[in-house]
This record gives structure tokens, C-alpha cells and sequence, in this order.
């Protein structure tokens, strides 16, 4: 099942600015996503702050700064105006290092150093397809996607601006973030406070 497109227009982010706040949607390429309602998940929530948390914790006093959704990240395929871009995602978790792509009223412009999708049924096809294209062509260097119900991990990172072969391993013990040094998010606390999913 993939997520509902809002219409068949291309759209930009000035019009993307001009919807209304209590629906939530992504641009690809100019098309509009909802982003799946109902809200997401405990346990969906569960996952993404707690990576938010220990990524957080492992980056205090360090340049780069941690993110939790809903915030948009503007994806420009050039040097396009704001109002022209046609790319605007909102990746669960997210990490930049690069304080110039910050705009605190806006969220961010330019691709993250690690985006993080925490799957859901809804999302899955999206996060896993569409967003990881994105995501490469942007430039994002290392892209997880977290299956909480199979309780795996699959890891991409950048190699001379491709998406290598996908990493996928056990949510146990502790997996190192590649572009983050000295940091790694465990996973054993969390995984057995939340019962298996029955999705």
C-alpha cells in the first residue's frame, strides 16, 4: 500500500507553504504525498525518539544537531529560489552538520548527513523507493530505514554519490553511525519494552 498522492498537479514549495497546517505532505518532484494519517504509532514514536534521544545525547557540544519529525528539508536540485524548489520531505530523525543548511523558521535546506525512516505498512514502499532515490540524488550520506516489525535495520550510505549495496542487520546490540564518529544507538532497552507488532 503506498500513500495517497494529494492530486495529480506538480507543485512547488511556495504553494506547499499556502496548505493548510493540520494535513501533513511530502513533495516529490513536485508531486504531493499525505503523509499517512492517523497519527503515527506508539511504537512507531517509540523508535523515533528514542533515536532521537541517543543521538542527542551523543552530540552534545559537537557542531552537528539532531531533528525529530514533522520538519520539512527543502531538497533543491540545483541553486533554485525556495518558493521553486519541488522537493520538500520530512524524515523521522535526522542529523546536520552543516549549520549554513539551517533556517529556523523553515526547517532545513539541503540534504542531512543521516536521515533516519522508521517503517510503517503505509510507508514502507515510499520510504523505501521514492525517499531513498531522493535522498541519493540529494546526497545524504548514510540513510537507515528501521523495520520495527522484523526488528531489522538497513543502512545505505553514499559512495562517490551512489547509495552502495544496503547493510541489514538485527535491531540488537549496538549499530555505529558510519558518518557520525563515535557514535552508535543501542537498541536492546528498546526492544524489549515494545512488544513484536502484530501489523
Amino acid at each position: 500500500m503506498g500513500l495517497a498522492q494529494r492530486d495529480d498537479k506538480l507543485h512547488t514549495y511556495a504553494e506547499y507553504l499556502t496548505w493548510p497546517e493540520d494535513v501533513r505532505y511530502e513533495l516529490i518532484d513536485g508531486v504531493a504525498f499525505l503523509m499517512a494519517p492517523p497519527a503515527p504509532t506508539l511504537d512507531h514514536q517509540d523508535f523515533a525518539g528514542e533515536i532521537y534521544r541517543q543521538l542527542g545525547n551523543a552530540l552534545v557540544g559537537k557542531p552537528c544537531q539532531v531533528f525529530i519529525a514533522p520538519v520539512d528539508v527543502r531538497l533543491p536540485k540545483a541553486n533554485e529560489k525556495d518558493e521553486l524548489i519541488d522537493t520538500v520531505v520530512q524524515p523521522d530523525v535526522l542529523v546536520v552538520c552543516d549549520q549554513s543548511k539551517l533556517d529556523r523558521k523553515r526547517g532545513v535546506r539541503g540534504a542531512p548527513d543521516f536521515a533516519v525512516e522508521v517503517l510503517s505498512p503505509s510507508t514502507a514502499s515510499h520510504d523505501h523507493v521514492r525517499k531513498r532515490r531522493v535522498y541519493e540524488r540529494a546526497g545524504v550520506r548514510e540513510y537507515w530505514l528501521v523495520h520495527p516489525t522484523d526488528r531489522i535495520l538497513t543502512i545505505y550510505q553514499l559512495e562517490e554519490g551512489k547509495f552502495g549495496k544496503p547493510e541489514v542487520c538485527e535491531l540488537s546490540g549496538e549499530t555505529p553511525v558510519g558518518v557520525l564518529p563515535g557514535v552508535a544507538i543501542a537498541w536492546d532497552d528498546l526492544i524489549r519494552r515494545i512488544p513484536q507488532p502484530d501489523w
